[in-house]
């Protein structure tokens, strides 16, 4: 990632729902497995956020919506009142640096595993199975199952999921939400032609296909207003096996879906870092500028050129970082002052499963560094 360059264009203020973001970095929503069995947020995740509040807007790592939905060790939920309890630690922590803070909203669909449903198969739009890297289990990796094709009438449940766990949110103090609805999870299961294969209401054309994100997106606008709620989308991805021959015609209509609601932000993963499919060109910003009038947001590889430049030319009014923040929490502050950026720390560490600091909390600021490096212990 350059370093030499320093954050203008990013360093600039944005409202977004009404409220003052300090800057247009965003701390991208990113798993990392802290929360215990108990799925409760907790003081080290708080101090993790709060070390990274820096950014104008934090989205929290994605969290299940219901029991269903989890697939993955260690993450958290907000389909409990204690779970939503715990989340105010953490949000309050974040409103007194300065910073706001989404949640986001998570159905892994048949991204999950029988061994987090007492033994029940994971669900998905139709009983398709991924084929590829297995699923994350107590047990480690395990390979993928072929998952339960959901009946039409459950799927007001998932809805009714999504809007209790917005209120739990808004409970909880979160400035927003940001609904998954990317990287081959439920709802973009559902979107996608190659992992709907429904000949019902919510299968087939790509009107039918968008429909159960349609029913999420009225169901939490019900509860915060739209311009307080995110979507995120995955056009190029290959994460989970996703892919669709007609990605194209399928997103272009989904953004300009959204485009009616009054978003608070499209959340585009525009970078190919996880994989292409390469099932034609890959799909830019530009696109769904002209689908999409509200704040769009770029996500995935992006380095501090790359940002400033699409944040300068107008292709992007934020741009939400993962991996440099993971060993740079004082990730904004190094852009300002054209400080180095600490290497992308090694990947067994960001899922540990434990409630462990090492490799979570214990990356030091630049200044910090400078003092004391960090022990490799």
């Amino acid at each position: 990632m350059s370093e030499e360059r320093r954050a203008e264009e990013l360093l600039k203020p944005i409202e977004i729902g009404g409220q003052a973001l300090k800057n247009r970095v965003v701390l991208a929503p990113l798993t990392r497995a802290r929360a215990g069995d108990s799925r409760l947020a907790n003081a080290l995740m708080a101090k993790y956020y709060v070390q990274r509040a820096g950014a104008g807007l934090l989205i929290s790592e994605a969290t299940t919506v219901s029991a269903q939905g989890n697939g993955w060790v260690g993450s958290p939920g907000i389909y409990t009142d204690e779970q939503a309890e715990s989340w105010k630690q953490v949000t309050d922590a974040v409103h007194a640096k300065g910073s706001r803070i989404y949640l986001q909203l998570w159905h892994t669909g048949r991204a999950s595993h029988s061994s987090f449903l007492g033994g029940e198969l994971p669900v998905a739009p139709s009983a398709i199975k991924i084929e590829g890297e297995g699923a994350h289990t107590a047990a480690g990796k395990q390979p993928h199952e072929t998952p339960r094709a959901l009946e039409a009438e459950e799927l007001p449940g998932i809805v009714a999921d999504y809007a209790a766990a917005a209120r739990r949110a808004k409970e909880a103090g979160f400035d927003g939400v940001e609904v998954h609805s990317a990287n081959g999870y439920l709802l973009d299961e559902f979107l996608q032609s190659k992992t709907n294969h429904r000949s019902d209401a919510y299968g087939g054309s790509v009107e039918r296909r968008y429909r159960l994100l349609g029913e999420v997106l009225d169901a939490v606008t019900r509860v915060f207003p739209p311009n307080r709620v995110g979507v995120r989308l995955s056009p190029n991805g290959v994460f989970n096996d996703m892919g669709s021959p007609d990605y194209r015609e399928t997103f272009l209509y989904v953004a300009g879906r959204l485009e009616e609601y009054g978003l608070a932000y499209l959340h585009v993963m525009d970078g190919l870092g996880f994989g292409f499919h390469e099932q034609g060109q890959p799909m830019t910003l530009d696109e769904f500028r002209g689908v999409f009038s509200g704040p769009l947001m770029g996500n995935c590889g992006y380095d501090l050129g790359a940002a400033e430049d699409a944040v300068g030319a107008g292709r992007a009014d934020l741009i939400a970082f993962g991996r440099p923040f993971l060993a740079n929490p004082d990730l904004v502050e190094r852009f300002a002052e054209g400080w180095p950026l600490a290497p992308i720390p090694d990947p067994s560490t960001w899922y540990s499963g434990e409630q462990t600091a090492v490799g979570y909390t214990d990356y030091p600021t630049y200044q910090e560094s400078l003092a004391a490096p960090r022990s490799q212990a």
